[in-house]
């Protein structure tokens, strides 16, 4: 799937609760500080400990009794009164995205492990995917299109893309994009260092290098993130100019060394923004710390864009927050267009020389968000500072 920039996708409004805290100030901050949102959990592993960014407690209880639901609607309101600080006024239609991977599991886990299977009908249908979506058009009286895109951890950039495509086919006026995860339950930490991938025994950056020599995995992380999306510019934090995704049809979690899908979508993806190679000034990866993604994201910055774009990962700072990961990475690039800075965690190893080490200012040009969801999703989208709108 290949998305044209007949029109920008311009993010007027930001809204952020992740494992630095609740609001996008806490984010923002938390980045730049150069120090991981992870602390240390007991009760997991079998009883041990492990290092995580989790959301920590925080919310309106009205919201809704899970953690989930109120991260997803504190981050929703915060974009929405972000946006309309910032001169937006919303359109006749506006629609509704959710980026979900594994939503309410800790209500689900409760539901089996405490209730024994047994709630009031209005607690149980609060674990529906449907509710929070449902209750956020109430709330703002929106009736456009709402629904629920999961793309694994490209769950973010699909749900990206899928608002341009809205407001491209003239669909919408406006989009509301909420990506949420807040799975880190003991089973869920488990079975990823089970796979190999999770790395909660050491500090973040102990454990997560991406791109640099020692690099074992990712730290698990919590966010939801929410942005309001406008045909109209604006005052925008950024403009998305186009994307593009695709799949391996390769493996269950192992990503195609021969990286013939992942190059394809890239390309793909330039194309649709209508820029060249030499247009990329970042690229704001992926970037988990494990070998295989390592090595395709560094394969396409030396392969297709000659390894002239500088590159970087959040995720040893904000942790690897599945379904929310692309759009917690794509708030990190927003707000750096904002504050002129790329929120870039410090480099502790030898890596690749076009890594970026700590906090860096921001020249003008375009960045490339490459995100690859477990199982084979490619995805890649091109943002815009917000003059370039």
């Amino acid at each position: 799937m290949t998305l044209t920039s007949a029109s920008g996708a311009h993010i007027l409004g930001l809204g952020a609760v992740t494992g630095y805290g609740w609001g996008a100030d806490a984010l923002w901050t938390g980045l730049l500080s150069g120090k991981p949102a992870a602390d240390l959990y007991e009760g997991y592993g079998g009883g041990g400990s492990a290092w995580l960014a989790m959301v920590p407690p925080g919310g309106d209880p009205q919201d809704g009794i899970s953690r989930s639901a109120r991260a997803m609607r504190a981050a929703a309101r915060e974009a929405i009164a972000d946006a309309v600080a910032r001169g937006w006024t919303p359109g006749r239609r506006v629609g509704l995205l959710h980026a979900v991977v594994v939503p309410e599991v800790e209500e689900w886990r409760r539901f089996y492990l405490n209730d024994k299977s047994n709630r009031r009908v209005r607690d149980y249908l609060g674990m529906m995917p449907s509710t929070p979506v449902s209750l956020i058009m109430r709330e703002f009286d929106f009736h456009g299109p709402a629904m629920n895109v999961s793309a694994m951890c490209a769950s973010g950039n699909a749900a990206l893309i899928t608002a341009k495509m809205w407001l491209d086919a003239d669909m919408v006026d406006d989009v509301l994009f909420i990506a949420t995860d807040l799975s880190l339950t003991p089973e869920h930490v488990e079975h990823f260092v089970k796979l190999g991938v999770a790395v909660v025994d050491v500090e973040p950056l102990d454990g997560c290098r991406p791109f640099q020599e020692g690099s074992r995995g990712f730290p698990g992380g919590e966010a939801s993130i929410s942005f309001v999306l406008s045909k109209r510019a604006g005052a925008s934090y950024t403009s998305m100019l186009g994307g593009a995704m695709s799949h391996d049809a390769f493996h269950l979690t192992s990503v195609d060394p021969a990286r013939t899908h992942v190059d394809a979508c890239v390309r793909d993806a330039l194309s649709a923004a209508r820029v060249e190679s030499g247009d990329i000034r970042y690229i704001n990866a992926h970037g988990p710390g494990t070998a295989q993604c390592d090595a395709a994201e560094a394969g396409v910055l030396d392969d297709i864009f000659g390894g002239r774009p500088q590159i970087y990962s959040v995720k040893p700072l904000a942790g690897h927050c599945q379904g929310a990961a692309a759009a917690v990475e794509i708030a990190a690039a927003a707000l750096g267009y904002e504050h002129g800075v790329i929120p870039a965690p410090p480099t502790v190893a030898p890596g690749h020389p076009r890594l970026l080490d700590g906090a860096t200012p921001m020249d003008a040009g375009l960045t490339l968000k490459t995100s690859l969801g477990m199982g084979g999703h490619n995805s890649a989208v091109v943002l815009a500072p917000s003059i370039a709108a």
